[in-house]
């Protein structure tokens, strides 16, 4: 991958509503997103999801007139390569969250829609949804812990 002038690449959200992916580089987008339901400034690809789905991506107020350099849209397209330690990802799909503290088990998953490591919490998101916690070889035999917490402190509860 590539390495550029992309900033914002230590998070991801990404949800699959109505049809479409909602993509996020932003916590406090992706909060207000949750809470209202849309975002106020977006970049909008019509048919550019991997099933042909719209992919809308928030944008921060700063951010709303540029076309490139956005984490969002670098990571979504596979462009931007995640150095930072500290990485927190979330992918809603059908009704579960999939929780991940790594980029490579993220893209993993967008790839194979599946993940073989992983520790499930029924019930444990903010709506009631299964929440997913992707692990990969080396954590897989450690509950997930400090990622649990994390997902919690974005959820505010």
């Amino acid at each position: 991958m590539v390495a550029g002038p992309h900033y914002n690449v230590n998070d991801y959200y990404e949800v699959e509503e109505a049809g479409r992916l909602y993509v996020f580089d932003d916590l406090k987008t992706y909060q207000s997103f949750l809470s209202v339901g849309e975002t106020a400034y977006r970049l909008t690809r019509i048919g550019a999801g991997p099933n042909g789905e719209t992919v809308v991506f928030g944008l921060q107020e700063k951010d709303k007139k540029m076309r490139s350099g956005l984490g969002g849209v670098a990571l979504f397209d596979g462009k931007a390569e995640v150095i930072h330690s500290s990485f927190y990802g979330e992918v809603e799909s059908e009704g579960r969250i999939y929780v991940f503290s790594e980029w490579a088990d993220l893209a993993s998953f967008k790839k194979v829609g599946e993940a073989p490591y992983r520790y499930t919490d029924i019930g444990a998101g903010p709506k009631g949804e299964t929440v997913v916690y992707v692990l990969n070889k080396k954590n897989k035999k450690i509950k997930p812990i400090a990622l649990m917490e994390q997902f919690k402190k974005v959820h505010n509860f």
